[in-house]
């Protein structure tokens, strides 16, 4: 069965299981109560690397149960049909943490309980509304465009390389299924910023995504093994977070990946305990020892994303500190930008356009 199916059902399997209501729910609920050795993380696949969970248990005695989302709105159903309910750790971006905050699903961050952030740089840890008291930084980096250099006749250099794409790679695109990633970068592309509220702005966004979607392959997250369609050659161009791009070209060395010229997304994900937890204690536990500068220059090199943890930077590699696909240059950094909390009217229209786009 293909894995990304695979994961798909045991994340709905998990979310029937702690909806109110649910008699496996409450068993489930019940034993992850009872079990002072458990922790219950959502996460994303693919991103945390094992050996450190299995190092954590050893370590602790405590083990930690991943629940997968594959999309960002895919994790916030989750937690709407729960009502933030039903895990002890939550990995989130850093824009959703206000949002979150307003649900009452989250519980204050005791910074005293996790020693280890003192690591962290001080410019992640507030970059984000609420982030400082709600969550703890874990890696960051960048949205941009991945493609086939056999496949293209020229270097991609610009988000219109991908929204107004040449011949021979339309019919053969990936777009991230993200309200904020589709409508953000459309933006982006036309010069405004990714968190333009004008209706103008937004209508030329919703124009430039309706002129793109017939060459639109499928709108969805990239696996990312040696099945991924970027890998197989069923797909030429995808709109990929960074990451994602570097372990695609490790299957492949045609696949590059390049940060557009008018700037791009900087994300960072961020460890938001739930107010429902009664693991809070474990859960600042897991938090500390994540922050240890060995374990998270490990973490940072299996996903190869850049650390918020600035004493792990010292115990990388050069050649991954120099790598402006995983650091990014100044005068892209100058330019790109971090999601803002949108005003419910505008999130709105955000989700209308995406809706409208991707149907």
């Amino acid at each position: 069965m293909n894995m990304t199916v695979l994961r798909k059902i045991l994340l709905v399997l998990s979310l029937l299981a702690v909806l109110p209501g649910n008699h496996t729910g409450a068993g489930r609920a019940s034993a992850a109560e009872g079990n002072d050795k458990q922790l219950q993380l959502l996460n994303w696949s693919e991103y945390f690397d094992p050996e450190v969970l299995a190092e954590f248990q050893k370590r602790y005695g405590i083990t930690v149960t991943e629940t997968y989302y594959e999309t960002d709105e895919m994790r916030n159903e989750i937690l709407f049909g729960t009502n933030g309910t039903g895990y002890d750790l939550i990995l989130a971006n850093g824009s959703s943490i206000a949002s979150y905050v307003r649900h009452g699903w989250l519980a204050p961050v005791s910074a005293s309980n996790i020693p280890n952030l003192q690591h962290v740089s001080p410019r992640w840890r507030t970059s984000f509304p609420e982030a400082e008291q709600y969550g703890v930084p874990f890696l960051w980096g960048t949205l941009g465009i991945a493609y086939r250099t056999d496949k293209t006749s020229r270097p991609v250099t610009s988000w219109m390389d991908l929204f107004r794409p040449e011949e021979a790679v339309q019919g053969k695109i990936i777009m991230i299924k993200y309200s904020r990633d589709l409508v953000g970068m459309a933006l982006k592309a036309l010069g405004y910023s990714v968190n333009s509220t004008g209706s103008r702005e937004l209508d030329e966004a919703k124009q430039l995504l309706l002129a793109q979607k017939p060459f639109v392959k499928t709108y969805s997250y990239l696996t990312l093994g040696e099945n991924s369609s970027m890998v197989s050659g069923d797909a030429f161009m995808a709109m990929i977070y960074n990451g994602d791009a570097l372990v695609l070209q490790q299957h492949d060395p045609a696949i590059a990946f390049v940060q557009p010229r008018e700037g791009c997304l900087l994300w960072c994900d961020f460890f938001v305990i739930p107010a429902s937890s009664v693991k809070k204690e474990l859960a600042h536990k897991f938090l500390n020892f994540i922050h240890e500068p060995a374990i998270m220059a490990k973490l940072a090199r299996f996903a190869s994303y850049a650390t918020t943890n600035t004493a792990a930077e010292k115990l990388l590699p050069r050649a991954f500190l120099d790598d402006q696909n995983i650091y990014p240059a100044r005068a892209i950094l100058e330019k790109s930008e971090t999601y803002a909390d949108l005003p419910p009217r505008v999130a709105k229209k955000y989700n209308d356009i995406f809706n409208l786009v991707i149907q």
